[in-house]
């Protein structure tokens, strides 16, 4: 009997936390490392004890994100990789940019910050930028995030209403198993034709940002708590780690091992 096959449908990074995600086609993942160019920043709301020096994960009601700040949904961002230059854009005009490696740069996103959330602000925003070996991801162990589009289609029949994939913010979309049997691959591996190997940590509890509309930042569904209700749990998505390093493509199969 053939093991399962999963089949790569999109690649998405988050560079920044809580802001809109960024298509790819391709990525290159290294052993023990994050998603590549993902959650590299975050926008601390109020003092948060974050200390770069020496980084320990913290909770992400740290920082502006959608669970609690949804008109983030409404912004377009894209960070250049090159320039190191974050653009944001508010409907049809370009809000802010700067190059988050200066002073001068990371106060112009705080400045559209202040301008944008003054009601949702505990203090100053600011930006953090991720040290080496670490990242601002919801999970300790959240190095490769992958959603099954099987389980976002029962998720749509489960609220009623059609349900955007990128509500997940995961960086794989995955298809060629049946809804939620991604739960059961902990402790499995996935590996390419290419030599990839990805070990399954953990499954993705979902929280309240699922909630929002990545486009239209409308706080219209509630699918924790449909979850809860259907399967008992509020699952839906894995956490994996880079264990063999390679290319990861739109179209690649991942076969599952062990």
């Amino acid at each position: 009997m053939s093991s399962p096959a999963l089949t790569v449908t999109a690649l998405h990074r988050y560079p920044v936390k809580g802001l809109s995600p960024e298509p790819l086609t391709t990525a290159a993942l290294t052993a023990g490392g994050y998603f590549p160019g993902d959650r590299l920043f975050a926008v601390e709301n109020g003092p948060g004890g974050f200390d770069p020096a020496s980084p320990v994960h913290q909770p992400k009601i740290k920082y502006l994100m959608l669970m609690r700040n949804e008109a983030l949904a409404r912004l377009i961002t894209r960070f250049d990789d090159a320039s190191g230059v974050l653009a944001i854009r508010e409907g049809d005009r370009e809000a802010a940019r700067g190059d988050l490696a200066t002073r001068e740069g990371r106060l112009a996103i705080e400045a559209f910050f202040r301008r944008y959330l003054p009601k949702e602000l505990r203090g100053p925003p600011k930006v953090l930028a991720a040290p080496d070996g670490y990242r601002f991801t919801d999970s300790r162990s959240g190095y490769v995030s992958l959603i099954n589009l099987a389980s976002v289609a029962a998720v749509e029949d489960m609220v009623g209403a059609p349900v955007d994939p990128l509500r997940f913010r995961g960086n794989l979309h995955v298809t060629g198993l049946p809804a939620f049997a991604e739960l059961d691959l902990v402790g499995s591996e996935l590996v390419t034709e290419g030599g990839l190997r990805l070990k399954v940590t953990k499954r993705i509890v979902r929280c309240a940002a699922t909630n929002v509309d990545p486009v239209t930042g409308a706080r219209d569904l509630a699918i924790p708590e449909a979850l809860q209700k259907t399967l008992g749990h509020a699952d839906c998505g894995i956490y994996a780690e880079v264990v063999v390093g390679g290319e990861v493509r739109k179209g690649d199969v991942l076969r599952v091992v062990g």
